[in-house]
């Protein structure tokens, strides 16, 4: 991958809300900023992005998923004016409304909040996705009858060892352990993950230890630290902290919905995007990794942040503020991991920011 290429970001939207699709963003790495350089609306509601490598020329790739009742995902490579392309066919996931999407064992995975289910697609030479190769369906529920009369698989992940596949589930309050096939894209489960009744998981990110990982809830404001053994492929859970302020109303109009969490790559911190309450909290982490403390909470630059998103310097983080309609930048102080607002652009029903 050349320079270019690692100064773009990708950001993703809902078309069916005014959004443009997959946008194409130039990086200024001095000052945070963006600047949009094209986009596609080739697939509608792309609303999570990912990024990977063709097997068989090692280009860069960019993943979406169709966060649409029929559900899909497509692959677009990156031409040198940075415009999308679509490589190979818009592939059907076999399950409704995919959130969430990543790389494992040379397959694509996609987590299918509307069904609850995770998805299995071989990846071609070309980067594009196969038809679909198998899937898991969740199973159970949980006490929210109006959130959870069902699963809803939010986000799928491998940890870090690559040994095993996470995915997290809203509805039934769990994080599903399970065993990816790369021969026939078979997912087996290993282990399940109880989390307490009425949090409603939402999405996980490891500490970069690889021993401990951390689930922020979205029914609840709160993260929930977990222990992880790679060895024998188990989560256990471990505590939870609040993730707003102390001085937050709980009766406030504007019920609060985290959706994010994002950890340092040194470790020491870790930050939440909430929505409602609009907002990015910092967490700091000692050296157990085991209690994180609630330090800060700023403003979002926006409305209803749906993604966060730490760009590979570390030195910058990035809010995809869906209801106000923009991206928002902000600097990151070393020493507090405060996040100071720096500049913003205009990105109708922004949903999702990666980087190549």
């Amino acid at each position: 991958m050349g320079a270019d290429d690692a100064k773009r970001a990708f950001i993703g939207s809902f078309t069916s809300a005014g959004g443009r699709g997959v946008s194409v963003a130039a990086v200024d790495r001095d000052t945070g900023a963006l600047t949009l350089l094209a986009s596609t609306d080739a697939v509608a509601d792309p609303s999570f992005l990912a990024v990977g490598h063709a097997p068989g020329t090692g280009d860069p790739v960019l993943y979406a998923v169709s966060e649409t009742e029929e559900g899909a995902a497509a692959a677009f490579g990156i031409d040198d004016d940075g415009a999308p392309r679509l490589i190979g066919e818009v592939r059907p996931v076999g399950g409704s409304s995919p959130t969430h999407l990543a790389l494992a064992a040379g397959h694509l995975l996609t987590a299918d909040y509307g069904s609850g289910s995770v998805t299995v697609l071989p990846v071609r030479d070309d980067g594009s996705p196969g038809p679909a190769a198998g899937a898991l369906h969740h199973e159970g529920r949980g006490p929210d009858e109006s959130r959870q009369s069902g699963p809803h698989a939010h986000q799928v992940l491998a940890d870090p060892s690559g040994k095993w596949v996470l995915s997290v589930d809203l509805g039934t309050d769990s994080v599903r352990v399970c065993a990816l096939d790369p021969g026939t894209g078979s997912l087996r489960l290993h282990t399940e993950t109880a989390l307490r009744p009425g949090t409603g998981p939402r999405h996980l990110a490891f500490h970069p230890s690889g021993g401990h990982a951390y689930v922020l809830n979205e029914l609840e404001p709160t993260v929930t630290v977990c222990s992880w053994d790679a060895a024998g492929g188990r989560l256990e859970p471990l505590g939870e902290t609040q993730v707003l302020p102390h001085d937050h109303d709980e009766g406030d109009a504007v019920r609060t919905y985290p959706s994010e969490v994002v950890v340092s790559r040194d470790g020491r911190f870790l930050w939440t995007a909430n929505r409602g309450h609009d907002s990015i909290s910092v967490l700091t982490l000692d050296e157990t990794a085991e209690k994180p403390v609630l330090v800060a909470a700023v403003g979002c630059g926006g409305r209803w942040p749906r993604d966060l998103t730490l760009d590979p310097t570390g030195q910058w983080l990035y809010a995809a503020n869906e209801h106000s309609g923009n991206v928002s930048w902000f600097a990151v102080d070393a020493e507090t991991g405060v996040p100071a607002h720096a500049g913003s652009v205009e990105v109708p029903a922004a949903s999702c920011v990666v980087f190549a």
